[in-house]
Formats: structure tokens, sequence, C-alpha cells
């Protein structure tokens, strides 16, 4: 045997080498991650964002956002006007692979030309609300919210997997929230609540619940006590 086929072999050995390394990254890229109720294997919705920092702190806790699809009503333009933050969090989520989609009404998403082409694992939205319209335990208010929850619980419905899928909205407590009937809307659409769990911010770094709307758009709002409700389509026996 001559040299040459000794070199050969070596360089055999290299590629294999090689390609054991590719594997081994692609299965650590496959490995599940979870954040909370949420994980990276998940086709996961998001409404209503406002300066998109719910969904990036999902994308850095999964190392990527391709399982991601997060929306707002807001254009482009006014994310950047409104939120400090909003834009940069938008190009970090881009550049994590999430879809980010503007324009969204939540009373209307199922005939998004896009998403009612989608069926989604997890359907999430946090703290719904339509604006500071007018005085937040006044009639008018409480309204306009219910019908929000009412629009949004109905489209959701659509766009949620049958098997398995889950719809969640995290909502304060106590007076005038607890006159939204959010259950109550939900069971009239088919839905079956499944579980109540105490919504906790600091278990999504980086998360920052805005006011979006006014002059105060970019600040904060105290989320006293919330939770997160869960809801599954009601099966037929």
């Amino acid at each position: 045997m001559d040299r040459r086929e000794f070199d050969n072999d070596d360089d055999d050995d290299d590629v294999d080498t090689d390609e054991d390394d590719e594997e081994l990254e692609l299965e650590l890229e496959k490995e599940e991650k979870w954040k909370k109720h949420y994980s990276s294997k998940q086709r996961i919705l998001l409404v209503g964002e406002g300066d998109f920092s719910f969904s990036l702190s999902l994308a850095r806790a999964f190392a990527s956002a391709h399982n991601l699809v997060a929306t707002s009503l807001d254009s482009k333009e006014n994310i950047g006007k409104k939120y400090s933050n909003g834009l940069s969090n938008v190009m970090e989520l881009e550049e994590r692979g999430c879809l980010v989609l503007y324009g969204v009404d939540a009373k209307e998403m199922n005939q998004h030309f896009f998403l009612k082409t989608q069926r989604f694992d997890r359907v999430v939205y946090n703290f719904p609300h339509v604006g500071f319209l007018y005085p937040e335990n006044s009639y008018c208010q409480i309204q306009l919210n219910k019908r929000l929850l009412k629009g949004f619980l109905a489209n959701a419905k659509v766009l949620v997997k049958k098997e398995g899928g889950e719809i969640h909205v995290t909502h304060k407590e106590g007076d005038p929230y607890n006159k939204w009937d959010l259950v109550k809307k939900a069971e009239k659409r088919g839905l079956v609540l499944q579980q109540v769990v105490p919504f906790f911010k600091d278990d999504y770094p980086g998360y920052d619940n805005k006011r979006a709307h006014g002059k105060s758009s970019d600040a904060s709002f105290p989320i006293g006590e919330s939770n997160t409700y869960k809801f599954k389509l009601q099966t037929s026996l």
C-alpha cells in the first residue's frame, strides 16, 4: 500500500468527524426548551403585542423564534413612535426567525390573509385592552373591553389547533376586570376553561407590559394580581 492510500484514509476520517459535528449541532438545535407554559416545539401566535418584549422574552428563552408569529394592531411606523424599544425588539425577533405582522385586529384576525391559513398550538393574548378611552370602571370602558374579548375568543377558536391547542388570556383580577366576564364569554363560544395560573412578570425576563395608548403609551402599568386563563376547544362526547 502506498503513501497516497494512507493519506486518503486520513481525509475520510476528517470528513466523518465534520459530519458528526454537524449532526450534533442539529440535534442540539432540536432540543426542546421551555419557558413557563410555552415550548420551542409549539407553534405560538402572540396577539396584541405592545413593544414585542413578551415575544422577545420567549425567543431568547428558546434561542430561536422560528416557532413564533407575533402580531400588533399598530403599524410598524407607529411601533417606532410609541415605544422606545419597539423597533429594536422587532429587529431582534426577525433576526431570530419570528414572523412579525402589523395591523392585525384581534377581533378579525381569522380573516387575515396569512393567519387564516395557519393553525397554532397556543394563541396568547396578554392583558387585552382597547385603550384608556374612559375611566377604567365606567360602563362604556367595560363594554368596549368585553367586546374585544368576545371578538378575540371567537377568532382564536378558529386559529387554534383542535387537538391539544390552547388559548391563553392573561387578565387582571378584581373590580372592574371581573365584570368583563372572560370565562362566561369563552364558554359561550365553545371554549372550556382548563386551568387558571398566577402570572408573574418576572418569569419573563425583559417583558415590559405597556399602556399602549395616549401620551403614556410607552409607560408600564401595575398588573397587581393577574392570572393566565387557559382554554381549550370543547370536544363533543
